[in-house]
């Protein structure tokens, strides 16, 4: 009996008619596998995974595999998304045991939760120099009956060495010399020719070029500013953009980025909106700014709930086919658009008879030197096309995490393109995650037909705090920075490890597992630990508390050799240090008792530090009686001003020189 048609997830959802007897992530499956004397065969992936699907149709869906996993086996499918701390402990047993991970994630435990041996996918039958997966099970289910010791010896052991990674490695961080270092680095591993770093597959890592801009603001190095700017140019031009629906894929599979991974994940494209968004306000061209408002606009129209929260992701298959959805052959394009019409967007678009990818066409504007001709009417249409010639499937699960960082992407583009749209788009998500995922300080997982999911995970809190401040720079509500603060401190009581550092992956009540890790390393997404950092850092600029930077400082001592090891894996957290070493540029804006206007923000520069007051004090009072802006650049100030437009133009004036 397969156990999965209650849940809500889906992922879990999609193999609920499997023939094997699947049971979700619970205490009852590891007591049937102690009282049956069996081992347990756990799957995590998620919804919108090639290769689960793959492994699903040739295995899980299959009466012969599935007839010996019910024998020999109990078997858990765990959705990565709704359970972070499974698949992260469990991925990282999988690299223990094989050098590399990935998903579909497939291991064999002991009843006590213990891994005893780990892959990713296996094919059915053994090929290519893989085993299959029918050769394994029985290699397995000989092995737990002959070897027992042997097996619980191995899981012991890895277990052991699991536990012993966890804890990150103190050091007292330099200064300046520290982050010229991961600049360094940076330009070594830069691809000249393509842009991003490194060769094939390409992730955008959006959080990498969000520094690069940064540090370019902080210290003048210009090829800073060029890597990033050369990268997100290149990274739009190629098919890793959508460039009929807008979005980008989840990362390329060449050098070149031509030719992606076709699924669309929320968090790549929030995270893309940001750097985008900085890039539109540190060059002023324009092109930065239509790619992130074409974003933002596919996330709007394609990827959010009525009640105003984002889902997670789009697939990479439609009707059993990767790229399907996305695909084009020339004669399509003609007889949707007409013959000259047609010949036009194909020629510009890189269609052709021949094709470049499986014989037929990625639209893309790699060959074009200087795209700049208008096809908006005929995206349109082939649009309108695309989405009626066959289905795309969209995981509609709302992830709090996911969710944190688009509001905090709709909250920066608001402020570059004073377009109220992205900042009510923002709210209303904020009020989804408050009325849906959130009782009091407690946040939980996602939120699906009706039901929330587990308690909150360090990404969740993290993420969600990093939006409320993004809100509240953006809307210049104060109640937005208290909800940000309000978490913050549910974070320091429930994950934070006051003996060695850090944060932990999972909270006081969350599920105990066999291991408590803290994760640093930024992947695709930020860590929890480098948001925090980010967050903590922040929060004790806008405040002013002490308390906060204490514990920025200590996290950043917590982190120090892992990143000083290597830099190009903690781009969030240098992001964070850019702020310790060289202090932000800060408005305080002092009020008088009467309503801001409207789009205030907008005439802040993005990572302008913005404090309000709603009273003056003895540090900050009023000036002529009317609300105050005060405009500070390191530890010099400029004298009071009533008029922001004044402060404005000496926040652009200075940081142009």
């Amino acid at each position: 009996m397969n156990h999965l048609k209650n849940q809500t997830s889906p992922y879990l959802l999609q193999h609920a008619e499997n023939p094997v007897d699947w049971f979700p992530w619970c205490e009852e499956a590891f007591a049937l596998a102690e009282k049956e004397n069996k081992p347990v065969f756990l799957s995590i992936g998620y919804s919108t995974c090639h290769w689960c699907h793959v492994m699903a149709h040739e295995s899980f869906e299959d009466a012969e595999i599935a007839a010996i996993l019910n024998q020999y086996f109990i078997c858990i499918k765990v959705d990565k998304e709704e359970r972070p701390d499974i698949d992260y402990i469990y991925m990282e047993a999988c690299q223990a045991f094989t050098g590399s991970g990935g998903w579909p994630a497939t291991l064999f435990l002991t009843p006590e939760k213990k891994p005893f041996f780990a892959g990713t996918y296996f094919p059915k039958h053994s090929m290519y120099g893989r085993i299959g997966l029918k050769e394994l099970l029985f290699v397995i289910h000989e092995k737990w009956m002959t070897d027992r010791d042997t097996i619980m010896q191995s899981s012991e052991e890895i277990t052991l060495l699991l536990n012993r990674n966890q804890d990150g490695r103190s050091g007292d961080f330099e200064t300046g010399s520290f982050l010229q270092k991961a600049y360094q680095m940076y330009s070594l591993n830069f691809d000249k020719r393509y842009g991003g770093f490194g060769t094939a597959p390409k992730f955008p890592t959006p959080h990498q070029y969000l520094f690069l801009m940064r540090y370019y603001e902080k210290t003048g190095k210009k090829d800073a500013l060029k890597m990033a700017e050369k990268s997100l140019y290149r990274m739009y031009l190629g098919g890793l953009f959508d460039h009929i629906g807008g979005g980008f894929c989840r990362y390329s599979t060449d050098q070149s980025f031509l030719i992606p991974h076709f699924e669309k994940m929320l968090y790549d494209n929030a995270l893309l909106i940001l750097a985008y968004s900085k890039a539109y306000q540190l060059t002023k061209k324009e092109c930065f700014l239509e790619i992130a408002k074409k974003t933002a606009d596919y996330i709007l129209q394609e990827m959010t709930d009525l009640e105003g929260g984002f889902y997670s992701a789009q697939d990479a298959d439609s009707e059993g086919e990767e790229g399907k959805y996305y695909l084009f052959e020339p004669s399509e394009i003609e007889t949707v658009l007409g013959e000259k019409e047609g010949e036009a967007f194909n020629q510009y678009y890189d269609i052709t008879e021949g094709g470049n990818f499986e014989g037929k066409n990625i639209p893309n504007l790699l060959k074009q030197h200087e795209p700049n001709r208008d096809f908006s009417a005929s995206l349109k249409k082939l649009y309108r096309y695309r989405k009626s010639r066959c289905s795309l499937s969209t995981d509609d699960k709302i992830l709090t995490s996911w969710n944190g960082l688009m509001i905090a992407a709709l909250s920066h583009l608001y402020r570059i393109t004073r377009m109220k749209t992205y900042l009510n788009a923002a709210v209303k998500a904020e009020a989804f995650i408050e009325a849906r995922v959130c009782e009091g300080s407690v946040l939980f997982v996602s939120y699906k037909s009706g039901k929330h999911g587990e308690k909150g995970f360090l990404n969740d809190y993290a993420n969600i705090i990093y939006g409320l401040i993004g809100l509240y720079e953006a809307a210049l509500d104060l109640n937005f920075l208290k909800k940000a603060l309000r978490f913050c401190e549910k974070v320091m009581t429930d994950f934070y490890d006051e003996k060695h550092g850090g944060f932990f992956l999972y909270g006081e009540e969350n599920e105990k597992m066999i291991l408590r890790p803290k994760e640093l390393y930024d992947g695709a997404m930020p860590s929890g630990n480098a948001v925090m950092s980010y967050n903590l850092i922040r929060l004790s600029f806008i405040t002013k508390q002490e308390r906060w930077k204490e514990y920025a400082e200590r996290q950043f001592r917590f982190a120090y050799e892992n990143i000083r090891e290597y830099p190009m894996g903690y781009g969030m957290h240098l992001l964070a240090l850019l702020d310790v070493f060289t202090a932000p540029d800060e408005v305080t804006i002092v009020m008088d008792g009467t309503k801001l206007p409207e789009k205030l923000s907008c005439n802040i520069p993005l990572d302008t530090v913005i404090r309000i007051l709603e009273s003056p004090n003895e540090e900050y009072p009023l000036k002529d009686d009317k609300t105050t802006f005060y405009v500070c650049r390191g530890f010099a100030c400029r004298p009071p001003v009533n008029r922001m437009d004044e402060a404005y133009r000496f926040l652009y004036s200075e940081r142009q020189k």
